[in-house]
């Protein structure tokens, strides 16, 4: 076969994951930083599939949305500090919360193309540890400073400077396009689309009931690591009833009519990491790991949210997961009927609600809630960004695992700039 010939793909299993238990802003995990969670997550998953000898794993792949300038080579530093062989290649991704669903598919890709047997993806973000910048005028003054060329010009720059300037910069949870937060932007799309209040409360709170029942029945058992002094999600409230729910007052939407957003129907700032490890077929038989599943197949999009219809819902957003998700699916030739599991990032129970209706006007049919996010979701684990989308890869697999027969899943993982990152993981 000539080199330049197209190579046949192989298929990318899913052996398994490891990943913190999620922590709000501020609580146990304050002081840790996003490279000694990952590494925590990365060593646990080490532990569990004896990934410690020389060149068991081809490469790491991961990322974080708030980084410092310490978190430079986030993913080599990472490795560097865990048990993983120091001679594994790593690099970073970032595509806001569609970070760590991104960097499976990165590594999926050189699996299926042969360029490596076995990889580790995955991601990581403090809220607690957030950057914060020097305010802009101090540094340009500064700048000025170790700009001249002698004593009196630096000392003529540095007296510019006044007490305002020592103020830092704050990260805001805004669109640099809009100035908008990403819960303002949710609550007009769920005002375009008619997502009721009690909606969104019956949707959290089944979040939070399922993943304690996930949870009681030990679908975690191989997945979460303990890490400082918690072995569960810190956010999940297993009592959490819509009546509760009902009784909180609305956060986002505040400037227009009949606010329904709260902090119990939106998810919280959270803290955490996670990890998959991902192979191919001959890699895992040749160790005995039996996959979980495998990805199959997986599409991106974005929208135009700040300049196309917002208002009208199309272009919200957190909406790119309608336009990815039936263009995967008319790909692969399948439907919304043809999934057994449907696992929606909720970033806002709005947002899941809001992309159920745009899939169903874009003629999908519509989706058994028996069968969305059946073990909780972000909702109730809560939502360190870069982390989100290894901790669905992994649990979807895991869920698939354990049902009897075939299944097929579907990953639906909406991000800030108005993109979305989809995927499909099928067990034969």
């Amino acid at each position: 076969m000539s080199p330049l010939a197209p190579q046949p793909t192989r298929r990318v299993a899913v052996i398994g994951g490891a990943r913190l238990p999620f922590a709000r802003s501020d609580g146990p995990y304050a002081t840790a930083s996003n490279r000694e969670m990952l590494t925590a997550a990365l060593d646990g998953l080490v532990e569990r599939y004896g990934l410690k000898g020389p060149g068991a794993v081809g490469e790491f792949v991961a990322g974080a949305v708030l980084k410092h300038s310490r978190d430079f080579n986030l993913a080599r530093e990472t490795v560097l500090g865990s048990a993983l062989d120091p001679r594994t290649p790593a690099y970073d991704v970032q595509q806001a919360c569609g970070t760590g669903l991104q960097a499976v598919i990165a590594a999926a890709n050189k699996i299926a193309l042969g360029q490596t047997e076995s990889a580790v993806a995955g991601g990581a973000d403090t809220a607690s540890d957030a950057p914060l910048g020097v305010n802009d005028t101090l540094r340009r003054v500064l700048l000025e400073a170790r700009r001249a060329k002698s004593p009196g010009g630096r000392l003529k720059a540095l007296a510019k400077v006044r007490p305002g300037h020592l103020v830092p910069d704050i990260p805001r949870n805004a669109e640099p396009r809009t100035g908008l937060s990403m819960g303002e932007h949710a609550a007009v799309t769920a005002r375009a689309w008619g997502v009721t209040r009690e909606a969104q409360d019956e949707l959290a709170a089944a979040s939070h009931r399922r993943l304690a029942a996930a949870y009681e029945r030990g679908l975690f058992r191989d997945l979460v690591i303990p890490f400082r002094g918690l072995d569960r999600d810190q956010n999940l409230r297993p009592g959490s009833t819509v009546e509760e729910l009902a009784a909180l007052r609305p956060v986002f939407g505040l400037q227009g009519p009949g606010p329904t957003m709260t902090a119990g129907n939106s998810t919280p700032l959270t803290d955490g990491a996670a990890t998959v490890l991902l192979a191919g077929e001959e890699w895992a038989e040749a160790r005995g790991l039996e996959p979980l599943a495998y990805l199959t197949a997986y599409e991106t999009a974005a929208v135009d949210f700040a300049g196309g219809d917002v208002a009208g819902g199309e272009d919200g957003l957190l909406m790119a997961p309608a336009y990815a998700v039936p263009r995967m699916l008319e790909r692969a030739g399948l439907g919304i009927e043809d999934f057994d599991l449907v696992e929606i990032h909720e970033a806002f129970a709005s947002q899941v609600l809001a992309t159920l209706a745009a899939w169903e006007k874009r003629g999908l049919a519509p989706v058994d809630r028996a069968r969305l996010n059946v073990a909780g979701s972000s909702l109730a684990t809560g939502h360190p960004f870069a982390a989100t989308g290894a901790r669905i890869v992994a649990t979807l697999a895991t869920l698939l695992a354990e049902r009897e027969g075939p299944g097929r899943g579907l990953i639906s993982v909406c991000a800030a700039g108005g993109q979305g990152v989809t995927a499909i993981l099928e067990r034969t």
